[in-house]
């Protein structure tokens, strides 16, 4: 478990979760809106070495974005019980990293093996945890926490 203080920080848990991805990783990341989520989206580009500004996706549903790897940032809020109408499969067993925001919505519908990263509000910042489900992603959080 990480926290941060600031916006700084958050995208310094970012980074470090970045320069652990593999191509065909899959973030999920949950928390509340304002949460941070798009900030971590930030610092995870950072370290793929993508210089473009991040935005979050909540009207695309889908900004790509060229690095060392590609990275393919997602948010399902929008699209909620009809995961359907976009072709997750493009991207999820593509060649970059995919993160997608508010990747819980999806449920059954979400791979077999993926980084759920949990970030919480707290008072004096946020609280950043981990949930690995599946082999890589044992050893992707084996990575990530040294």
């Amino acid at each position: 478990m990480f926290y941060s203080h600031n916006e700084a920080e958050l995208m310094a848990i970012g980074s470090r979760i970045g320069q652990s991805l593999q191509a065909q990783d899959v973030l999920i990341l949950t928390g509340d809106l304002g949460a941070g989520k798009t900030t971590i989206t930030k610092g995870i580009a950072k370290a793929l070495g993508i210089s473009q500004m991040i935005k979050s996706p909540t009207y695309t549903i889908i900004r790509e974005y060229e690095g060392n790897l590609p990275l393919y940032h997602l948010d399902v809020y929008r699209i909620g019980d009809d995961p359907d109408s976009i072709d997750l499969d493009d991207f999820l067993f593509g060649d970059g990293v995919t993160v997608i925001e508010w990747g819980e919505l999806l449920a059954e519908n979400l791979p077999s093996d993926y980084l759920e990263v949990i970030i919480d509000k707290s008072s004096d910042g946020r609280q950043v945890a981990f949930k690995a489900k599946g082999k890589r992603s044992k050893e992707l959080l084996e990575s990530i926490n040294g």
